[in-house]
């Protein structure tokens, strides 16, 4: 297949392009400077612009792009660009490719449009268990995931297949929540974040890219998809299993109080947060995950 990329360089995409190259599909990029050849298309996604061409050659859509969520701390500035970046981005792809439809008829392609969301959407729920039919919660990250999803409104009313992939905390050495926790754990001064009892739904990076390449050609999988290992845990577990496997005391918890300090805002919503999600629909699908529990994935990550 020819598959159109937005987000390429990021943790998950430079994975994913990788994996998507060595299965033999071709990859178009989607990036904001000069093309450096035939496999880029130049968008500017605020301005709702994106080459034709790319719209012409995609057999399927994978829309990864956005605003770097904890990169920052969240000023209303940062808050703004977070959420605009999603809705915009996704607005002008999806858009793009439902005029496409409009024009060409229902032998259009692509096939398939992938766009990511985020567990966020769910919000802070305590023990919960969320598939992907559980509401929406309350705050700023799921009011962003809930403009996200909302943005491929133009793709909804085509005959193109979408998921709506509501990824989970991506491990991986390389980056991301983990890349950033070694560190510290490694150095002894790792431990629980607040209470500790909140959950969080993981999903090795890995994982993560075989989940996409299974949504391309799952013909079953529509709608809202929780991209999460089918076994989270609470903080305290996850900061006790990591120390485990790194053969060091995580006996320094960080405060309510001090995650807040340190982080204003986002603490509330990234680190003092849980939400206990499930892979339902994957799990449905008949999709086998590689890592399936926490302490033998962390193994097979830092060995």
């Amino acid at each position: 297949m020819n598959i159109l990329v937005s987000g390429s360089t990021g943790l998950i995409g430079s994975a994913l392009t990788a994996a998507l190259a060595r299965q033999q599909h071709r990859i178009i990029r989607l990036v904001r400077g000069t093309p450096a050849g035939p496999d880029e298309i130049r968008w500017d996604p605020m301005a709702g612009q994106i080459e034709k061409a790319g719209v012409e050659q995609a057999d399927a859509v994978i829309h990864l792009a956005g605003e770097n969520v904890g990169s920052r701390r969240w000023t209303s500035p940062q808050k703004t660009k977070i959420m605009d970046s999603r809705r915009m981005g996704t607005r002008t792809l999806s858009g793009a490719f439902a005029r496409a439809v409009a024009l060409s008829g229902s032998n259009r392609t692509p096939r398939v449009f992938l766009s990511a969301s985020a567990i966020g959407y769910y919000g802070d729920r305590g023990e919960d268990v969320l598939r992907e039919d559980s509401h929406a919660g309350h705050g700023f990250l799921p009011d962003v995931c809930r403009e996200w999803e909302q943005a491929t409104e133009a793709i909804q009313k085509t005959d193109i297949r979408l998921c709506l992939l509501r990824i989970g905390i991506v491990l991986s050495p390389k980056g991301g929540a983990l890349g950033r926790m070694l560190t510290p754990f490694k150095l002894g001064l790792g431990g629980p974040i607040g209470s500790g009892r909140q959950y969080m739904s993981w999903i090795t990076l890995d994982d993560v890219v075989a989940a996409i390449s299974f949504a391309l050609t799952c013909d079953s999988l529509n709608g809202p998809v929780n991209l999460v290992g089918p076994n989270p845990v609470t903080n305290r577990e996850f900061t006790r299993t990591l120390g485990r496997v790194l053969h060091r005391p995580t006996i320094l918890p960080m405060p309510a109080f001090a995650a807040r300090l340190a982080f204003g805002e986002m603490a509330d919503a990234l680190l003092l947060a849980g939400a206990r999600a499930v892979p339902s629909h994957l799990d449905a699908a008949g999709f086998s995950f590689r890592h399936p529990r926490l302490e033998y994935a962390l193994n097979d990550l830092l060995k």
